[in-house]
C-alpha cells in the first residue's frame, strides 16, 4: 500500500528523494476520475495535489488513513480545508515559492496587451509588415490598479513601478500602514474608484464566496474604454458571458487571462477575440518556480509522515496572499 499518493503531475528530485524514504504512487491522471481517487485514496496516508483534484468531503471521508494532503501551489480552493481541519488532516502548501513567477509572468500579459506582441506576432509570420496596425500603448505614467494586495499582487506592483506607472489598490484585508505596502507608495482604494482610475487592472484574489464574479457586467462598465484587465488568479472571479461583451462592444481595450472558470475550459467565443490573451494556467510554470513549489511541499509532506510539524501547514482558510 502507497504512503503518499500524487493524484496530477508532479515528479523532480524532490518527489524522488520522498520515494526513497517512503512508498509513493504516482497517477498523474487521477484527478479526472473521482471515484478512483477515492479507491486509491482509502489505502494513502499522504495525498499531493496541484489545483486539478477535487479535494471533498467524500474523498477526506474516503481515506481513512490519511494524516497530511500537500497542495503543490498557493490556492486552496480545490481542498475542503474545513472538513480536513475536522478530520485532523494537516493541509500544507506552497504559499510563496511561486510568486516571482507568476508576478513576472502578469508583467508579460500587459507589455504583450499595451504593445499587441501577439497580434503583431502571428500577422509578421503570415508574411505580413503591418507596422500601422500595431501601434501600442506605454506604461509609463499609467495607473495600475491590484485588486488583491498579497505578496503576488504587491510583486507585481513593484515590477510596474519600474516602468514609471503609478498604483491603486483594492484589498479589504490590508492595512494602510503595512509597511509591504506603503513601501510601494500606493493608495489604496474602494473597487469602484479603481476601476474608474486604472488603465490596467490586475486581479490577484482566491476564489471565496466573496470574490467569485466580482468583475462583471457593471463593474466591466466601470473601467476606461482604454483600460486593459489581467487575470493571473482563478478564472471563478470574472463572469466571462459579460467579458466577451465588454470586449465585443469594446466597453474595455482588451483583457488576458490565464485562469479560466472551468479548466480545460470548452471552446467560446473568447478565443476569436483579437483582444484576449489566453494562456493555459501558466503564471506559475517556471523550472526555479515548480522545483520550489514541489520541494517545499514533499520536505513539508515528509515533516508529517516522521511526526514533524509541517512549516507551511493551513489552520482553516488563509487569506490567499496573490
Amino acid at each position: 500500500m502507497p504512503d503518499v499518493l500524487i493524484s496530477e503531475n508532479i515528479s523532480g528530485p524532490a518527489v524522488d528523494a520522498l520515494g526513497s524514504k517512503f512508498n509513493v504512487e504516482q497517477l498523474p491522471e487521477l484527478w479526472k476520475d473521482p471515484k478512483a481517487l477515492m479507491a486509491r485514496a482509502n489505502h494513502c496516508r499522504a495525498l499531493i495535489v496541484r489545483n486539478q483534484t477535487q479535494v471533498t468531503r467524500e474523498v477526506l471521508a474516503a481515506a481513512p488513513r490519511l494524516i497530511v494532503i500537500g497542495r503543490a501551489g498557493i490556492g486552496l480552493d480545490n481542498i475542503d480545508v474545513e472538513s480536513a481541519s475536522k478530520a485532523g488532516v494537516i493541509v500544507t502548501y506552497a504559499p510563496e515559492q511561486n510568486t516571482i513567477s507568476v508576478a513576472e509572468f502578469c508583467i508579460g500579459l500587459i507589455l504583450s496587451l499595451a504593445r499587441m506582441i501577439p497580434q503583431a506576432n502571428c500577422e509578421t509570420k503570415r508574411g505580413q509588415w503591418n507596422r500601422q496596425s500595431s501601434v501600442g500603448t506605454e506604461l509609463y505614467g499609467k495607473t495600475l490598479g491590484i485588486i488583491g494586495a498579497g505578496k503576488i499582487g504587491c510583486l507585481t506592483a513593484k515590477r510596474a513601478q519600474g516602468f514609471g506607472m503609478k498604483l491603486v489598490a483594492y484589498d479589504p484585508f490590508v492595512d494602510p500602514d503595512s509597511v509591504s505596502f506603503s513601501e510601494l507608495n500606493g493608495e489604496l482604494v474602494e473597487l469602484e474608484d479603481l476601476l474608474a482610475r486604472a488603465d490596467v487592472v490586475s486581479c490577484h484574489v482566491p476564489v471565496t464566496p466573496q470574490t467569485r464574479g466580482l468583475i462583471d457586467r457593471n463593474r466591466l462598465k466601470r473601467m476606461k474604454k482604454s483600460a486593459f484587465l489581467i487575470n493571473t488568479s482563478r478564472g471563478e472571479i470574472l463572469h466571462e458571458t459579460d467579458l466577451v461583451d465588454a470586449l465585443k462592444n469594446q466597453t474595455i481595450a482588451g483583457a488576458a487571462l490565464d485562469g479560466r472558470a472551468s479548466e480545460p475550459p470548452a471552446a467560446n467565443e473568447l478565443e476569436k477575440l483579437s483582444n484576449v490573451i489566453l494562456t493555459p494556467h501558466i503564471a506559475a510554470f517556471t523550472h526555479e518556480a515548480q522545483t520550489r513549489v514541489v520541494r517545499a511541499v514533499c520536505e513539508d509532506v515528509s515533516r508529517v509522515l516522521e511526526g514533524k510539524c509541517a512549516k507551511n501547514a493551513v489552520t482553516g482558510w488563509l487569506h490567499e496572499q496573490q
